[in-house]
């Protein structure tokens, strides 16, 4: 069995937190061999989920050496991955032009927030800075009410993370033609600009009317939001084409003639109403009986203590066990490369970087207990 499709791409990572360690979990997922280099003491505590499927140097790089073994360790790289501040590798003396003057087929993958340059480059930020400042945050949340964070899936995982693996790999498939690495500049502004493409695109043709909480995608229409049950939990409607909204009335005992027109925005808080009623009087696990196996469009909404034993996810293997420890599988998936189950971070041994051509002295320095 193949161990991925990025199987023998060897990757360097400088340990930092959340969205640089996601695009390396990418990597390693799909069968690249990453070696983390943390401190002495680790970056993130077990269990750590984004640090699965990689070995760990742990090392003072302020040591006698230290930056020499890492410079000896990117020279049999393909791809090194670090989230620090603009100027911080630089002042370790592992720049770009340190590092790809030694190995010019290096891919060079830099995660930050607000970029490597700009007014803000040296500013701190989190998660959710960057998503307003992108226009994404005053987008989501209820009408009238504050802005709604999106968890950090927008900034640090979707627009920060993925954003740093598809430029990696980008920069990977170029190199296959010229033979050079190059910088990967990946900010997340700028990826969480780049998710909300297609409402710009509704901006543009007048079908999102700026205000939040009051379109199709945003809770505003009554076919797209999500219903208390009476339980205290809720079911998601997604029933926007008319054939799913057919039945979506039919599962809820409504008929069309009684009810507003859905067409008319000032008819959706009557609407909306009328649908919420009838989703009070069951609970959610009842309601989820109901529309089973139809294309209504509705589902529960689970917690993610409960999704991965949901039947759909279980019989895709949506989670995986490693270590006692339930964790989302790879994705996507394969049908020729499929990649091998993650395993828990380990420290780093001799024969883990085994033709990395490393010296006998870079060797004992990385591989040091």
């Amino acid at each position: 069995m193949s161990d991925g499709p990025l199987a023998g791409l060897r990757v360097v990572e400088m340990a930092g937190l959340a969205p640089a360690p996601f695009a390396t979990t990418m990597l390693a997922d799909h069968g690249a061999e990453v070696v983390r280099i943390d401190r002495t003491t680790p970056t993130v505590g077990e269990p750590d989920l984004l640090g699965r499927s990689r070995s760990v140097v742990h090392l003072d790089l302020k040591a006698p050496g230290a930056i020499d073994a890492v410079l000896e360790l990117l020279d049999g790289a393909d791809v090194l991955i670090e989230g620090y501040r603009p100027g911080v590798m630089e002042r370790l003396g592992l720049g770009p032009e340190v590092v790809l003057a030694r190995n010019p087929r290096l891919v060079y993958g830099r995660m930050t927030g607000w970029g490597q340059t700009g007014p803000l480059a040296h500013a701190a930020g989190h998660d959710l800075n960057y998503v307003a400042l992108s226009g994404v945050l005053g987008a989501v949340g209820p009408a009238g009410q504050a802005p709604t964070p999106p968890l950090n899936l927008v900034g640090d995982f979707g627009g920060g993370g993925l954003l740093l693996a598809f430029g990696v790999l980008a920069a990977i498939v170029e190199r296959s033609h010229s033979g050079r690495g190059q910088v990967v500049d990946a900010a997340m502004v700028d990826g969480a600009a780049m998710l909300s493409t297609h409402l710009h695109s509704m901006l543009a043709d007048g079908t999102w009317d700026g205000e939040r909480g009051d379109n199709i995608i945003d809770g505003g229409a009554p076919y797209y939001r999500c219903y208390a049950t009476s339980d205290d939990r809720y079911m998601s409607v997604g029933a926007i084409e008319p054939p799913f909204w057919a039945l979506l009335l039919e599962g809820l005992g409504l008929s069309d003639e009684d009810l507003p027109d859905r067409d008319d925005r000032a008819q959706w808080p009557a609407l909306g109403e009328r649908i919420a009623a009838v989703f009070a009087t069951r609970t959610r696990d009842d309601w989820a009986a109901v529309f089973a196996g139809t294309d209504a469009c509705v589902e529960p909404v689970l917690d993610p203590r409960e999704a991965p034993f949901a039947a759909a996810n279980a019989a895709r293997d949506v989670f995986v066990e490693v270590d006692g420890v339930v964790q989302p599988a790879p994705a996507p998936r394969f049908d020729r490369t499929p990649p091998a189950t993650p395993r828990s971070r380990a420290t780093a041994a001799a024969d883990d970087l085994a033709g990395w051509g490393l010296s006998d002295a870079a060797l004992g320095l990385l591989t040091r207990r």
